[in-house]
Parts: structure tokens; C-alpha cells; sequence
């Protein structure tokens, strides 16, 4: 299920776009926000901390909470969380996958640090090749602990979006993640699989997912095309 916080915000964009919220104005206080929604402040103010980061709102404290211009759109903002299915299709292509392995395992130590396991606590691991258009531009590797999907995942013919299927079948809604970039070595077996052409380069995410209590419920290792994806990073100034 959807966290408060997020159903907030999207609230609050739909005022602000059918005008209800001008540009340039001044939000009602905290309070009223909090009871309009019928919310506490701290989710309210939780959804409004979001809006600031993109962009939609600025916080001047003591002063208020006032609409602003959003920023120009950046399609694979770092420091925005989506899905890989959901990036493929937002580029107008046909996403696919292949399945190299989905295999329940022992936590390895890396793991289990990550996801905070026990060691040896069984995880399913899953390897995919995803495609565009039938082209692999993704491989992928994901440990999830075995006691929040099951064995269902093992006959699975399809996965899709990992989010989506947490989000459906066991009630895991992932709302943010500490990620890694790296540039892997060509030697990396994973990487090999996206060295299409000598000039093949391939980024690297490393991340750590968690639930929207703050559990950490999937980690993974994404590679990335970097011919087909390109990333960007927002900077603000301190």
C-alpha cells in the first residue's frame, strides 16, 4: 500500500496543476494542510520535504511554504527511484526479459550485511537480462530474503518489475535506496553480457532497496548500457 506521505504529495501536485495552488503562493499553514488531509504534520510535512527536492515547493523557514516554477523535467535523475521496467517504457521502447537464474541460496556475507540477515538465511537470487526491443540493454541481480517472497518466485516464466510484484503480492511498497555507482571491470561476467560492441561501455548500480518502514528488502546490482542510458545528477548548492 501506498505510504500516506506519497499520497499526499501527489495531492498537493494535482492542486498545484489545476490551479487551486498558484505559482508564487503561499500554502495554508502546516496546520490546516495536516487537517485538510486529515493527516498528522509530520506526514504532511514529510510529503512537503519531497516537493522541495523537486523542485515544486520551497520551504523559507519562518516564513511559509510557497509554489514555485518546477525545474526543467531530467529524464534518469540519479536521485530519482524507478523501476528499470518503468525506464524502459518511459523511453517508448518494448521491454523483455531472459532469465539466467532464479535459485534460492545461502546469504552470502555481503548480503547479509546489506539486508540485515542472519548468516546462511535463505535469499533467492535472481539474474535477468532485460531487454528493449529484444535488444539486452539491463542484466541485473537481485537477492531478496526468501521470507518475504516465498518459493513463489521460483516458477515463475516471468517476473517483470520487481517493485510492482512486491508491491502486489507481498505488500512491500520500496520508497528509497542507497545506491553506488561504479564502472565494473570487463572482466565482470555480468558486464560481459552487455559488450555488445568493443565500444560497449556499462555503468554499474549497486543498491540497497527499503521498505517504506525503513527495512532493507532488496539488494542489487543493475548494469546499465551506457550507450542506451544516460544519468544525471541534479547538484544543489549547500
Amino acid at each position: 500500500m501506498k505510504p500516506s506521505y506519497l499520497k499526499i504529495k501527489d495531492e498537493i501536485v494535482k492542486l498545484i496543476d489545476i490551479g487551486e495552488f498558484k505559482v508564487g503562493g503561499k500554502l495554508p499553514s502546516e496546520i490546516e494542510m495536516a487537517r485538510r488531509f486529515n493527516v498528522s504534520r509530520e506526514t504532511f510535512r514529510s510529503a512537503v520535504k519531497l516537493l522541495d527536492q523537486e523542485g515544486r515547493l520551497i520551504v523559507k523557514h519562518g516564513v511559509g511554504t510557497f509554489v514555485v516554477n518546477p525545474l526543467p523535467f531530467i529524464p534518469n535523475r540519479v536521485e530519482n527511484l524507478d523501476s528499470i521496467t518503468s525506464m524502459i517504457q518511459a523511453a517508448g521502447l518494448q521491454e523483455g526479459e531472459q532469465k539466467e537464474k532464479v535459485k534460492a541460496e545461502p546469504c552470502q556475507p555481503e548480503w547479509k550485511d546489506a539486508l540485515q540477515l542472519a548468516e546462511n538465511a535463505p535469499v533467492i537470487v535472481i539474474e535477468r537480462i532485460r531487454t528493449a526491443d529484444g535488444e539486452p540493454v539491463v542484466v541485473s541481480k537481485n537477492i531478496i530474503p526468501q521470507k518475504i517472497v516465498g518459493d513463489d518466485m521460483l516458477n515463475r516464466e516471468t517476473i517483470g518489475s520487481l517493485f510492482k510484484f512486491l508491491e502486489e503480492e507481498c505488500q512491500i511498497y520500496i520508497t528509497c535506496a542507497d545506491t553506488e555507482l561504479q564502472v565494473p571491470l570487463h572482466i565482470d561476467k555480468l558486464c560481459q553480457k552487455l559488450l555488445i560492441t568493443p565500444e560497449t561501455t556499462v555503468l554499474m548500480m549497486k543498491q540497497i532497496h527499503y521498505h517504506f518502514d525503513n527495512t532493507p528488502v532488496l539488494y542489487s546490482m543493475d548494469y546499465f548500457r551506457n550507450d542506451i542510458f544516460k544519468f544525471w545528477v541534479r547538484r544543489i548548492r549547500g
